[in-house]
This record gives C-alpha cells, sequence and structure tokens, in this order.
C-alpha cells in the first residue's frame, strides 16, 4: 500500500476514494479499523472511521489506531480526509486529530485545504467559500451538529489546536509547486506547522499535490487527493484503477437523514416526480411510533425507488432538538436507519441509497460491512460501492449530489448488469 487515508465519516471516505480511483490508484474502503492485512495489490486504502461528531479524546484515540494500521501496511503518505465544508466545533475533531497525527509521524508541515471547486468549495485568503457565498452564509451555519459560523480556515482551526496556523495564499498557488514548496518553507520558519492553503481551481489541487509529494501527512477535503496519485504514477508504482464494474438490478431503496439544503431540494424533486415518500419526524421516531419494520414494509408495499427520509428544515431541527437533546434524538434516528437498512437488504433490496455523513455511518455499521469496492461516479464526490457480491450503495454527504439525485442514481447503478 502507497497511500493511506483516515476519513472522519463514510460519505466523505467514499468521496475521497471516488476521487483516488478516478486518479488510477487500486483504492479500497475500509469500514473503521482493518483487524487483518490489506490485499496485496491494493495501492490506496481508505479507513473509513465515524469521528466527526464524537468526543475529541475518542476521534484522536480511532484516527491514531487507524494511522498504526496503516503503517503497518508500508504507506509512505497519509491522509486525513474531512469534509469539504470543514464540519467542526470549535473543540474539534480536525484541529485535534491533524495535530495527534502530525506528532505521531514527526510531520513538520501540514497542509490544510478543504476546497473542492468542483462541488463548488474553494478557499481564497483562508476563507472558505461554498460557490458564491461565504461558508457561513450558505447554510451551514444551520448545521445540526457542525453549525458552521465563521469562513475563516485559520481563525475556527485555531480554536482547535494548541499551535498556531499559517497561511499558503493564492498568489504563490497560482504560481505553481515550486512557489508553493517556498511558502511553506516561509510558513515553518515563522512558526506555523498547520498551514491553510489557498485553491480555486482544479489546476490549484494539483499543485499543492505537487508540492506535496514529500510530505508525511496532507489534510483536506478530497479535493486535494487529486494531485497525489501523480508522484506515485510518474515512480512507475501504479497498476490500479476501476476495472470489471458491473451494476445489479434488484430492488431499490432510499434512506435520507440529511438536513442539507441539497437534500432537502433533493427530497423536493423525487416528490414532484411522483416517487413514493415516508417520511419520519423526530416525534415519532421519539415516541416509538415508526420502527424499522414499519419502514421495510412501506418499502415493499411501494415498489419503484421509495424513499424514507428525516430531512427536516433548520428551525424544525432546532426545535427537536431542544425538546429531547441532540444527541439523543440523533443517536435514536441513527439507530433506526441502521435497523431500516438490515431490514431492507435481509427483505430483497439491491440497490440502497442513503443521503447524509451520519446516516450513511449508521447504514454501513448496521449492515456490518467491513470494506467497500470503489465504482463509477454518480456525481461529483459521489460514487457508487460495492458492498457485497449482490448490493450496491450509494453513500452521499447532503451536501452533494444534482437535484435528480436519487433517481439518477438508481438508474446508474443498473449499468451493466448481469
Amino acid at each position: 500500500m502507497l497511500l493511506g487515508c483516515i476519513g472522519d465519516d463514510f460519505t466523505g471516505s467514499s468521496d475521497l476514494g471516488n476521487t483516488l480511483t478516478k486518479a488510477g490508484m487500486h483504492t479500497v474502503q475500509y469500514v473503521g479499523v482493518p483487524r487483518g492485512p490489506a490485499a496485496p495489490d491494493v495501492e490506496a486504502g481508505v479507513i473509513a472511521l465515524k469521528s466527526r461528531s464524537i468526543p475529541v479524546a475518542e476521534a484522536v484515540s480511532l484516527s491514531l489506531a487507524a494511522l498504526d494500521w496503516l503503517r503497518a501496511q508500508g504507506c509512505r503518505q497519509f491522509l486525513f480526509k474531512y469534509c469539504s465544508t470543514f464540519d467542526s466545533t470549535p473543540e474539534g475533531n480536525i484541529g485535534p486529530v491533524a495535530e495527534a497525527l502530525a506528532d505521531a509521524l514527526n510531520a513538520d508541515r501540514v497542509i490544510v485545504c478543504p476546497a473542492f471547486p468542483t462541488a463548488g468549495r474553494s478557499v481564497y485568503q483562508g476563507h472558505l467559500f461554498v460557490r458564491d457565498r461565504l461558508l457561513n452564509e450558505s447554510g451551514m451555519e444551520h448545521h445540526p451538529l457542525t453549525p458552521m459560523t465563521d469562513p475563516d480556515i485559520r481563525r475556527w482551526l485555531g480554536l482547535q489546536t494548541r499551535g498556531s496556523v499559517g497561511l499558503v495564499g493564492a498568489a504563490d498557488v497560482l504560481a505553481g509547486p515550486a512557489a508553493i514548496r517556498e511558502a511553506v518553507a516561509r510558513e515553518m520558519a515563522a512558526g506555523h506547522r498547520l498551514m491553510v492553503a489557498d485553491a480555486m481551481r482544479d489546476a490549484d489541487l494539483m499543485a499543492l499535490g505537487a508540492a506535496a509529494a514529500d510530505h508525511r501527512l496532507i489534510t483536506g477535503g478530497s479535493g486535494i487527493a487529486m494531485g497525489l496519485p501523480a508522484s506515485f504514477a510518474a515512480r512507475g508504482e501504479l497498476a490500479g484503477g476501476l476495472s470489471g464494474w458491473r451494476g445489479e438490478a434488484g430492488p431499490a431503496a432510499a434512506l435520507s437523514g440529511s438536513c442539507s439544503t441539497a437534500t432537502r431540494e433533493q427530497v423536493r424533486r423525487h416528490r414532484e416526480a411522483g416517487h413514493p415518500q415516508f417520511e419520519i419526524t423526530a416525534e415519532a421516531v421519539m415516541a416509538g411510533a415508526v420502527t424499522a419494520a414499519d419502514i421495510a414494509a412501506w418499502v415493499a408495499a411501494n415498489p419503484g425507488l421509495p424513499l424514507a427520509y428525516s430531512s427536516a428544515d433548520p428551525a424544525t431541527v432546532l426545535a427537536a432538538q431542544e425538546r429531547y437533546g441532540r444527541e439523543i434524538i440523533a443517536g435514536r434516528m441513527e439507530a433506526l436507519f441502521a435497523e431500516a437498512a438490515r431490514a431492507l437488504v435481509a427483505g430483497g433490496v439491491r440497490r440502497l441509497i442513503t443521503a447524509g455523513g451520519e446516516t450513511s455511518g449508521a447504514v454501513v455499521e448496521g449492515l456490518g460491512l467491513d470494506q467497500l469496492r470503489i465504482g463509477p461516479e454518480i456525481d461529483p464526490g459521489v460514487p457508487i460501492v460495492r458492498a457485497g457480491p449482490d448490493l450496491l450503495l450509494a453513500l452521499k454527504s447532503g451536501n452533494f449530489g444534482a437535484p435528480d439525485f436519487f433517481a439518477k442514481t438508481a438508474a446508474m447503478m443498473t449499468e451493466g448488469a448481469a
């Protein structure tokens, strides 16, 4: 294994696997820290953790355990992957995990770059934009677990870390790899180990990847991985990529627990297109009025592409959190989706689409999966993954995907089916 990656959620890890596969690396996504060794032909290993919203100490411990396994596989470079909207609280978990990994690897220079221009995320002068809006004006300020109220990544990261945070600005990034390396050295001399890097275009990410070819640790969204495979390819070390993919033609269903603006629009479009929908409210879940068996029975009675969702508007979510408690209701929702996924697959569903990082993580854990094979890209940052001999999943981050994502994905999942 050449490149070892640690993702802080399941959808983001699939996103990263998609980026690396497109760039020519044979990539496998592992669900949690594996117990045994990797297959010898794996070039990039992505360990998907569910560490984004858990207590800081637990996130650090899980990430270090993942690092230990990746080092044992012989990895020479490491990537800590988090969301392209930098989902975190003022306490963490991005900063503490990045510092812990850097300490373990004796890394003296660590790029921080959540940019993903293809999905509308860019960083300029250290500020994160979602398309033409600053992060804190993009809807992410209403996130139920990690409300992003400051677009200045240096300032936000500085709240989470012991050390100071530097900047590799747009002028240096646009000037190319040599200028980036000089800027990194300059920031190191100023006492900064973590340094936010600007990126507005895919070309900027490629330049950052080339400049960081000898860095032990890089952190960022999946976009920062675009430029990393090239250094391995230049040494003639790559033979992987996507090959022999086939779809599945079995029954399909979708589960959504995301309250993001993008997902709520996808749910609305799905309803307008006439697909069956089952709304799951916080009140029903807390009262025990809806169960996994109820969802499975409803799916079985509604062929096509039925969608069971809990994707309320921010005000409704906030009211439920205030009434029941944020962590309590999140735990109950995740448990319900995990049980529902098991029931759906047991009932014959072979194409399962999920929306939301926490929801997708719960589904993967509920199904007891240990690794996923990365397949073709649906929309930027979202691939189809094979979870078993006859089971395909699509694990979508809440903010990703086109308005017709659910129907588009179900159709793509059948392509090449036997």
